[in-house]
């Protein structure tokens, strides 16, 4: 009987405290709504645009109907997961995005990193502010930009590489129309334009490490190179296993806008990516269903990219995004 009583005392306090608490959390809102207001739109972009369709993936497993919807087409369960694996169109464009990811990330991601310790010791700060700004300057455009200015650039009439080669007496040569150079291009004309972005973050996180730890080094007698390899790369290393793991993730999404400004359909072979095929099957093709198995294909093997990678990083060197 007083175990009975107990637990009803015991479920009014915990009542009270439920109570208390929600009170408490509108009493906290109620005086910081400013606060609250400011973050609404970020959190209402990403659960109108990120969230919302979500629902959508369930046409993945229907034969979806356009007149029908989403109620008024058939099931066919993983039919379309199976094609996926039965199209030999789907195993080179895979293998293109593959090689291509891999490219970017062993010329991309280590450039910044280069590029940030090489800026960081520069002791003119007008010098070093200006060439931030100038390496800076591409993030902020548009690829529809930056891609006309690789076409005009690597011109065979126009461009100013081939108006190099005829000054030496060679041939131009047809830079866009060769598949063999697209993946060289793409890699390259990404790195030009997203690499002052990632060194400014390396450059943040450089700011951070105590410069005691750099004057005690020179008292021991280490040179610049050694307090580099011994101060400055172990101290970005958690920066470093970050952005490198969330790279890891988006392996497969390369970015539509880029190589489909790029592409050409003498290069296709070597050149057309999963984004750019979902847009071409899925789009142009109005095959809804079947592109939308390749995202969650996309979705599930980022996923899985992700955790190993983390798991990995968390065992060997301590650091992990969870």
């Amino acid at each position: 009987m007083k175990t009975i009583e107990a637990q009803e005392v015991q479920t009014v306090l915990l009542s009270i405290k439920s109570k208390s608490n929600q009170t408490s959390f509108w009493r906290y809102f109620r005086k910081n709504w400013q606060i609250y207001s400011m973050i609404a739109p970020g959190i209402l972009f990403f659960f109108l645009f990120k969230y919302v369709p979500l629902a959508g993936s369930i046409i993945a497993f229907q034969d979806y109907n356009v007149f029908g919807g989403f109620l008024g087409s058939p099931f066919v369960g993983l039919k379309h997961f199976a094609n996926l694996f039965s199209y030999p169109e789907f195993y080179r464009v895979m293998s293109n995005t593959l090689l291509i990811s891999l490219y970017q990330l062993a010329f991309g991601f280590p450039a910044p990193i280069l590029l940030a310790l090489l800026l960081n010791e520069v002791r003119k700060v007008i010098f070093k502010r200006t060439i931030q700004t100038i390496i800076y300057m591409p993030h902020f455009l548009s690829w529809v930009i930056v891609g006309g200015l690789v076409i005009n650039f690597l011109s065979p009439s126009s461009g100013i590489l081939n108006q190099l080669l005829k000054s030496l007496g060679l041939e131009p040569i047809f830079f866009m129309q060769e598949p063999k150079f697209f993946r060289s291009i793409v890699v390259s004309s990404g790195v030009w334009k997203e690499v002052g972005w990632g060194t400014i973050i390396y450059l943040a996180a450089l700011t951070g490490i105590n410069p005691e730890l750099y004057e005690a080094a020179e008292v021991d007698g280490a040179g610049r190179l050694k307090q580099v390899f011994s101060i400055t790369i172990p101290s970005l290393l958690p920066t470093i296993i970050i952005l490198l793991l969330l790279r890891i993730g988006h392996i497969l999404d390369l970015g539509f806008e880029q190589v489909y400004i790029l592409l050409n359909p003498l290069v296709v072979e070597t050149g057309e990516i999963l984004d750019t095929y979902i847009y071409r099957i899925g789009l142009l093709g109005a095959q809804y269903s079947y592109t939308t198995a390749i995202g969650i294909f996309k979705s599930v093997i980022g996923l899985i990219l992700v955790m190993g990678a983390n798991y990995l990083s968390r065992k060997s060197t301590g650091n992990s995004i969870y």
